[in-house]
């Protein structure tokens, strides 16, 4: 018998068997009514009421709905109501400018656009057929409570489900599709690794727009397992809800766990979570200082994974009782369960897997570029060690990871070469030891023009999302080139990396 994968199948099963149980504990402070904490039971009548609304709005199986929006429950209702019903839901970093937001959703060709009311006094005049704000005016003008919902007609796992939009090497994001089918095995898939079950009290420290908070809040619908919002990285509030709601469960980079590791120092008190929470890591390397803090001043578990939007998992590490030191858990860890990985040229990773995108959102040219002999290329480099663990020690595409956000650096170098001070720009990114890399300009200032740093700095603030915008700037009479004109920037970055023992942080 084959019955199609789709994520409906977690919400069929929260219902089922986790009706009355804790669902969603929305974040208080936040600029709507929050959400008040609702069981499954609840929340699946929510889910029912969105869909009935995008049902009288005329949103068709297929079209895109986007939402942008911090960590919310209104935001999770979307992505379970969304995809349940066929349609394709799209969630936006909200911290990007009007400009890059208005780009993705005209890339999309999004039908209706819902947007926390942080995000609207930003967004101005950005042109969508339809747009909602999240809260009293979508509980009122959309959802459409005791409706019952058009079934979605023809069931098919390889649907697309989302688009997510990652920064890689073009000036433009790229809309990541992921079907049904790879979103459900990427789901069970890190329940497998990750061990999670009824019992976990997840936190959402993960921004759900980054690969759907990476498949989990779909299993842990189906679990019935209760998901703790938080709308923004704050050290204490994670430890204050970690004690607040027993948390068990959260996942992020490698600065989320810094910021939280600073404000223990500071907690009166024994940490919360001792011996009982645990932290998936990934976004950027880690080194055998996080690994020891996390485990000894937190007493926390530390898990590590590497993927990307367009792989979702690819490996996992866990320590192994009596594992000296770190445990090996620097490095990025062996391939997951029914993924296959290699190296290629100058060491690239490459992988293959149910759980790899379907393609780049009507874009055939990144499609070659990153789908070829039946392989994905990360644009990683790596090696395998004996024990067939993955460690990363370097990055082939033009792209700075600062804080587990992607930047392009060439859509920072177009930005900066709009300021009349600069003749030419070459961004690379630098070690940082609280956000793993960040951005430098290195910039051939125009003839006769002043070297102002800040001044550059602002410039591409106010241009591009806040965490793109270098935060350093150094002034070179030439930038060093090859013989047919490309910029070296491996000779740009090798004094900044010199003394670290890979050249990714």
């Amino acid at each position: 018998m084959l019955v199609p994968l789709t994520t409906a199948d977690f919400l069929d099963r929260a219902e089922a068997a986790a009706a009355g149980r804790t669902a969603l504990v929305d974040e208080p402070g936040q600029p709507a009514v929050p959400v008040p904490t609702t069981t499954y039971g609840t929340l699946l009548a929510r889910i029912r009421a969105w869909q009935a609304g995008l049902d009288a709005l005329g949103v068709g199986a297929g079209e895109r709905v986007a939402v942008v929006s911090p960590n919310s429950s209104r935001l999770l209702e979307l992505l379970y109501a969304v995809t349940a019903s066929g349609r394709i839901c799209v969630p936006v970093n909200y911290r990007l400018t009007p400009e890059e937001i208005a780009y993705i959703l005209r890339q999309c060709d999004a039908s209706v656009v819902f947007v926390d009311p942080d995000v609207e006094a930003v967004l101005g005049s950005v042109d969508v057929p339809k747009r909602f704000v999240l809260g009293e005016q979508t509980e009122t003008e959309v959802m459409r409570f005791g409706v019952e919902p058009r079934p979605w007609a023809r069931p098919d796992e390889n649907a697309v489900a989302t688009l997510n939009y990652t920064s890689g090497t073009s000036a433009r994001p790229k809309g990541v599709a992921l079907t049904h089918r790879s979103i459900w095995l990427n789901a069970m898939t890190f329940g497998v690794h990750g061990r999670i079950w009824e019992g976990d009290v997840y936190l959402h420290t993960l921004p759900t727009f980054h690969c759907n908070g990476w498949g989990v809040p779909f299993l842990l619908a189906g679990l019935g397992a209760q998901q703790v919002l938080l709308r923004r990285i704050d050290g204490t509030e994670i430890l204050r809800r970690v004690q607040e709601h027993g948390v068990t469960l959260a996942f992020g980079a490698p600065a989320v766990w810094d910021a939280v590791i600073r404000a223990a120092r500071d907690w009166p008190g024994e940490v919360p979570g001792r011996g009982r929470t645990r932290v998936v890591c990934a976004g950027a390397p880690v080194d055998e200082r996080l690994v020891a803090q996390v485990e000894e001043t937190l007493g926390w578990e530390f898990l590590q994974v590497y993927g990307l939007t367009e792989t979702t998992l690819l490996t996992f590490n866990r320590r192994l009782p009596g594992a000296p030191g770190s445990g090996g858990l620097t490095r990025a860890g062996a391939p997951a369960l029914g993924v296959r990985m290699r190296t290629g040229e100058r060491g690239e990773v490459l992988a293959r897997s149910n759980m790899v995108l379907d393609g780049y959102w009507q874009d055939e040219r990144a499609d070659g570029a990153a789908l070829r002999d039946g392989w994905f290329h990360t644009g990683d480099a790596g090696s395998f060690d004996d024990e067939g663990h993955l460690l990363l020690f370097d990055r082939l595409k033009d792209v700075i990871v600062t804080g587990g956000e992607s930047v392009s650096s060439v859509e920072v170098e177009d930005c900066l070469l709009g300021h009349p001070d600069v003749a030419e720009v070459a961004v690379i990114g630098v070690p940082d030891e609280r956000w793993g890399e960040t951005v430098k300009a290195v910039v051939v200032p125009a003839a006769g023009a002043a070297r102002d740093a800040a001044g550059i700095i602002a410039y591409c603030k106010r241009r591009l999302a806040r965490y793109k915008a270098p935060t350093s700037v150094d002034f070179r009479d030439s930038l060093p080139r090859t013989s047919n004109g490309k910029v070296r920037k491996s000779q740009l970055r090798e004094p900044y990396w010199a003394h670290q023992d890979r050249r990714i942080h």
